[in-house]
């Protein structure tokens, strides 16, 4: 896969629902490895450590292929598992096109849980949760995230402004620049297809008359929207 949804990065969101005097405590975070997961649902529990459940469900990878969930406690079935459905299935629009895709990954959604008092039931539990992470995900701020293939270019400063310009205008995204005595280097990726780096190769020598001469590196996941 090349390109996926994930919640905006360094950010948490959080949802509160009330059934027949239960809450349910939805906290939605992004998270890139089991032990971020983990550490996350850790501080969750210190923060209601009086809440009865702490259910999890979570999705990481670029081809979601780690998804856990848990019940902590309530009937199997209904909290970690419908949860993990929600995630799964979200739908988030692509940024520049039309329709939506199912791709949420790198999340963790933990939700608290405080009783009531009334037995709300299994259909009634699997309903709860759901709804829960499913209002918080629509109160979140999802992004998608690319691999991309990072390069960097020098030119004279003088050309710096246009050739940034340019760029952005390609739709390539900007990294950074580094000013030197005699020169400016740019930092920069793109979309990592031969026929991206050929496109670029060619805007690059257009705008500086052939002196801009770009190199390649590795390739990143990069957020860029």
């Amino acid at each position: 896969m090349a390109e996926y949804t994930v919640p905006a990065a360094g950010r948490e969101f959080r949802h509160e629902l009330e059934i027949k005097r239960s809450r349910f405590i939805t906290v939605l975070r992004r998270v890139e490895t089991e032990e971020a997961a983990a550490d996350m649902l850790g501080s969750v529990r210190k923060e209601f450590r009086d809440a009865r459940h702490h259910c999890s469900a979570l999705i990481l990878g670029p081809d979601r292929n780690i998804q856990r969930a848990h019940d902590d406690g309530e009937p199997s079935g209904t909290a970690g598992a419908p949860m993990l459905e929600v995630l799964r299935r979200h739908e988030a629009g692509r940024t520049g096109a039309s329709g939506a895709a199912a791709d949420l990954s790198d999340v963790c959604a933990v939700v608290v849980r405080y009783f009531g008092g009334v037995l709300l039931g299994a259909g009634g539990l699997v309903r709860a949760y759901s709804s829960s992470v499913s209002l918080a995900l629509d109160a979140a701020v999802l992004v998608r995230r690319q691999r991309l293939r990072l390069f960097t270019v020098t030119v004279i400063h003088a050309e710096a402004g246009r050739l940034e310009h340019g760029l952005r205008a390609a739709g390539m995204t900007l990294r950074g620049s580094n000013y030197g005595p005699t020169g400016v280097q740019l930092e920069a990726a793109l979309k990592d297809t031969p026929e991206a780096i050929a496109a670029a190769r060619q805007l690059l020598a257009a705008l500086s008359a052939g002196t801009a001469v770009p190199t390649f590196g590795t390739t990143a996941w990069l957020d860029v929207s």
